[in-house]
């Protein structure tokens, strides 16, 4: 116990020794201390780390507004999580039915009763904002458009989006159709977890075949994928309603931040306030480890064991977002288990707590690097012989 005790101690000497100097409180900046250079003409705004969700910049981020096309990111959340869970074939073919196929507004100009391909309907609506494809893929997965609309409510239910509210997958103008810009930054967030939805979002222009040997060139809405420095991905949406929208993901070093905006003039005013709002957020801000996933953590005494101790490793990286030119005081707190054997490799053996300026941060699982066996009876004896 007593040794423990020391490790543990000495794992918190070494992490503020490695780690106060670089990092920042944690706090998001409210509506009022917006600069009032930013966001100007937006009626609503966000800007989030992408890691934490520590709010950088907000701007009426409850406000109940249409959103246009962001729909689709729930859209495109629901159909990712339900092609993982049910693991359907990305190669699975699709009819698009005429339903599909009548749609208005931002299309692949998909041909009825014509078979496609799952990942190319998905590629569509990401790149260029398909409404058919979206109509498509919703009746494939669910049967119909509004078992489909259906679930991206209960979806929402389930993230806590409690000002959203959608009545069809597209983002087509209807009345009760709903969200927020909070909301909007979280099922953006989710949205990012899926690999997929990167690949197709760097797309800056393709051509989309039909079955008959049609081929409509796409081009990507979000144009920020070619002029903002790091924008990896994101979702835009217009209507007469909603005006112009956006939500953007940017990377610079290890910083990721989600960017959302509503109701802007125009594309053009729309894409220069995003711009300078992740400008203020990377100049501002940054992400740094505390601890690195499978970082030593320290070795500790087995019971019963063919060897006496085993190395304790972090399971997980841990990262905060800090505000630059602000240091705090960082600490580990590990806490082990009493140790018996066996103990399989990977298995959590206690816990290890990020502290910053003495408060809990994020507390992550302790696990054993290398597995350690029970004794046996040859192994006792060999251990009393080798003490005789």
């Amino acid at each position: 116990m007593n040794k423990k005790i020391l490790l543990g101690i000495a794992g918190i000497l070494t992490a503020i020794i490695a780690f106060s100097p670089l990092f920042g409180v944690m706090h998001a900046v409210h509506a009022d201390t917006v600069p009032q250079n930013l966001a100007t003409t937006c009626k609503a705004a966000m800007l989030i780390d992408a890691n934490t969700g520590t709010v950088v910049l907000e701007k009426n981020t409850k406000q109940h507004l249409q959103i246009a096309s962001m729909v689709k990111i729930m859209t495109l959340g629901v159909a990712f999580d339900e092609i993982e869970k049910r693991e359907i074939p990305l190669d699975t073919v699709v009819t698009a039915s005429e339903n599909a196929a009548a749609m208005g507004g931002s299309q692949a100009f998909l041909d009825a009763n014509a078979e496609y391909r799952l990942d190319e309907l998905l590629k569509s609506i990401v790149v260029a904002s398909a409404n058919d494809s979206c109509v498509a893929v919703a009746e494939h997965l669910y049967g119909s458009v509004d078992a489909f609309v259906a679930a991206m409510n209960e979806r929402a239910e389930q993230m806590g989006l409690k000002d959203t509210k959608f009545v069809n997958c597209t983002g087509l103008p209807h009345e009760g159709q709903y969200s927020c810009a909070a909301d909007v930054a979280v099922m953006f967030k989710r949205l990012m977890s899926h690999d997929k939805f990167y690949e197709y979002a760097k797309v800056w222009m393709y051509d989309f075949e039909h079955p008959s040997g049609r081929v409509t060139g796409l081009t990507n809405t979000n144009k920020l994928i070619r002029f903002y420095d790091g924008c990896d991905g994101g979702k835009t949406g217009y209507t007469d309603e909603a005006r112009s929208c956006i939500t953007v993901t940017a990377k610079r070093g290890d910083t990721r931040l989600i960017c959302v905006a509503i109701g802007a003039e125009n594309s053009k005013t729309r894409n220069k306030e995003v711009s300078e709002m992740l400008n203020y957020g990377f100049a501002n801000y940054k992400t740094v480890c505390a601890l690195q996933k499978g970082e030593v953590l320290g070795e500790y005494g087995v019971d019963g064991g063919k060897t006496d101790k085993i190395t304790v490793v972090a399971e997980d990286e841990c990262t905060a977002f800090t505000k630059c030119g602000e240091k705090s005081e960082v600490t580990l707190r590990i806490d082990i288990d009493a140790l018996s054997a066996p103990i399989a490799q990977g298995q959590k053996v206690g816990t290890v707590t990020v502290l910053i300026n003495g408060t809990e941060y994020r507390t992550l699982n302790a696990v054993a690097q290398n597995g350690c066996q029970k004794k046996g009876y040859k192994d006792i004896l060999d251990d009393f012989i080798a003490e005789w």
